[in-house]
């Protein structure tokens, strides 16, 4: 329940059109009583007295209450799916602002499409149970309250026997509330391992079609859907039986106030009274305006089960623990780019250490390389770099400051990132060009392109900077893209600079002009390079060799070579291996 109140708790932005809506509510169920008082005139005064000049006014004020019922119902639904929308835009900016916050750590440990079904699932199953909470919900309790207000007027000791079900109705929707949580959540996990599967096999077609694995990732994804299948139907299963049980209860209900009604109007006509046919009429037509609200909630708390369900998977993101405040901090006028690693230590788990006793300095303008064999850390401590993570020991800093006290929004202006597998996202060229730098002019970008050796191909596409790159840059070159990013890094002119693999996995002319490219992006920039191949690092400053997370050998490349060590070794397998003629 808390989960349902905390998702009703948006509702408290928007005071006024809460007020409107429960105004119209009110007005709305208060025309529901006139249809029986009016039946209760006509049957028992006009019909039997002969007074037919007031059945035309009476039957014309039943049709002005329904006219008034239908015109206020319409201004509520309208008011309620302009305030629901409100609440869910709301919800939604809280749900993607709160996914911008969370460090990197917490992505590492929740798949993709497991958020996106977050997204693209749970917030609209939230979303009925405000639709459906405030709208239904706020009618049928209205309708109850009015309702059965007017039946106790009306005649006390049917109202009473009317209410015998009640007690075992509200056992029923308790019984079933307290057991249902399961059963919703599993439906939500399923269907969050279906859509994660589906993410990941969408993304890896290539790979399933090269690997000729069709039928087993189609047997995997039958697995997962038939888990689904499951949950759903052993959900359904509950429900029919739940709501034609509370049904039948209310059928009692009906059947038990015509059975002592008509009693009572036996026992009126034997004692020589008249028989007010209206009276119990007119009670009969309240009795099912009260009952049809009760059956309501009834289908209302199987969609707040749901919602609960969903609920909880939303808040479970909101409520995750934000990394450190982006926004917080210190700024400074410019930085230098003299970096320092003084001891450093990180671990992804608490089982071993990533990196430990890291040690290091790269001087303002200086290029540092950082080799070694996979594993050993290398990427890691240029994610310590940008706070991605936070480092668990030691200090890094920058122009003598620590990097955990500065503004991280500043720290990463300051920092330009060109990774092996570049990410472009779904738009322009020149949309992914202002990524670097908003405010850049088309001159500008032209500049930055043509540094990056990406000009000519960029010209040559169908609408140069306005042609769409698709999903990741799937029209583009993995050496096409990989340029765009240098260029964009150029475009951003940062003081430092990092470079993760940024030549791998291209064709040697392309390599060569990717390097090109990386030469004039490293000019006078504190850069730090990862890369296995020689090419890339010789010139280098100062070379860092990384093993099992600590830094073996420093120095330059002839005094590495003359040492004879782990980097000497590596040269003269996989760097000189991978090394352009």
């Amino acid at each position: 329940m808390r989960t349902v109140l905390r998702v009703f708790s948006y509702l408290k932005r928007y005071p006024l059109m809460a007020a409107a809506q429960l105004g119209c509510a009110i007005v709305g169920t208060l025309m529901v009583v006139v249809f029986p008082a009016v039946t209760r005139e006509v049957l028992d005064v006009v019909v039997p007295k002969g007074q037919w000049e007031r059945l035309t006014p009476l039957l014309l004020t039943a049709l002005g209450a329904y006219f008034a019922q239908h015109l206020f119902n319409s201004l509520r639904i309208q008011l309620n799916n302009t305030f629901e929308q409100k609440v869910i835009f709301d919800l939604r900016s809280d749900l993607y602002e709160r996914l911008q916050t969370l460090p990197l750590r917490w992505f590492d440990n929740r798949p993709t499409g497991d958020i996106m079904t977050t997204v693209s699932e749970d917030i609209p199953s939230v979303e009925r149970v405000l639709i459906d909470g405030v709208e239904q919900g706020l009618m049928s309790v209205l309708q109850i309250v009015i309702v059965g207000g007017f039946m106790f007027q009306a005649d006390a000791k049917l109202a009473a026997f009317a209410l015998i079900p009640v007690p075992f109705l509200i056992m029923g929707a308790l019984s079933y509330t307290m057991t249902s949580r399961d059963r919703h959540r599993k439906v939500r996990k399923a269907s969050s391992a279906m859509n994660s599967l589906l993410h990941d096999n969408v993304g890896g077609m290539r790979q399933i079609k090269a690997y000729a694995i069709e039928a087993q990732e189609h047997a995997r994804f039958n697995e997962v859907s038939g888990a689904l299948r499951q949950a759903t139907l052993h959900v359904m299963r509950i429900w029919a039986i739940y709501r034609p049980g509370m049904n039948f209860l209310t059928s009692l209900g009906l059947i038990l106030v015509l059975w002592v009604g008509a009693r009572d109007l036996l026992e009126t006509v034997s004692a020589g009274g008249q028989a007010e046919i209206g009276k119990l009429s007119a009670f009969l037509l309240l009795l099912k305006f009260f009952y049809d609200p009760i059956e309501s909630l009834h289908q209302l708390n199987q969609i707040l089960q749901s919602g609960r369900a969903a609920g909880e998977r939303v808040f479970d993101v909101l409520d995750a623990e934000a990394e450190a405040d982006t926004e917080g901090g210190k700024t400074l006028p410019s930085l230098a780019g003299h970096v320092i690693y003084q001891d450093v230590g990180f671990s992804y788990s608490a089982s071993s250490p990533t990196v430990k006793h890291i040690h290091l300095e790269a001087r303002p303008g200086e290029t540092i390389a950082l080799v070694g064999p996979t594993g050993a850390g290398k990427s890691t401590l240029i994610n310590l770099l940008t706070r991605f993570y936070e480092y668990d020991q030691g200090v890094i800093t920058i122009d003598g400051v620590p990097v955990h006290e500065l503004n991280k929004s500043f720290l990463r202006r300051n920092i330009g990132y060109v990774t092996q597998e570049s990410f472009l996202f779904n738009g322009s060229v020149r949309d992914n060009m202002l990524i670097g730098r908003k405010d850049a002019t088309d001159e500008q970008i032209w500049d930055a392109l043509t540094s990056a050796n990406a000009d000519a191909f960029v010209k040559r596409l169908p609408k140069g900077l306005d042609t769409h790159v698709g999903e990741r840059g799937v029209k583009l070159s993995v050496g096409e893209k990989q340029r765009v990013s240098i260029a964009r890094a150029l475009l951003r002119n940062p003081p430092i600079l990092l470079l993760d693999e940024a030549t791998a996995s291209v064709d040697t002319e392309t390599e060569r002009q990717i390097q090109e490219a990386l030469d004039r992006l490293m000019q006078q920039r504190t850069s730090f390079v990862i890369a296995h191949r020689l090419s890339t690092v010789r010139h280098a400053d100062r070379i860092y060799v990384l093993e099992h997370g600590e830094i073996v050998e420093s120095g330059t490349h002839e005094e590495l070579i003359l040492r004879g060590g782990l980097y000497a070794a590596l040269c003269r397998t996989s760097l000189m291996a991978m090394d352009s003629p």
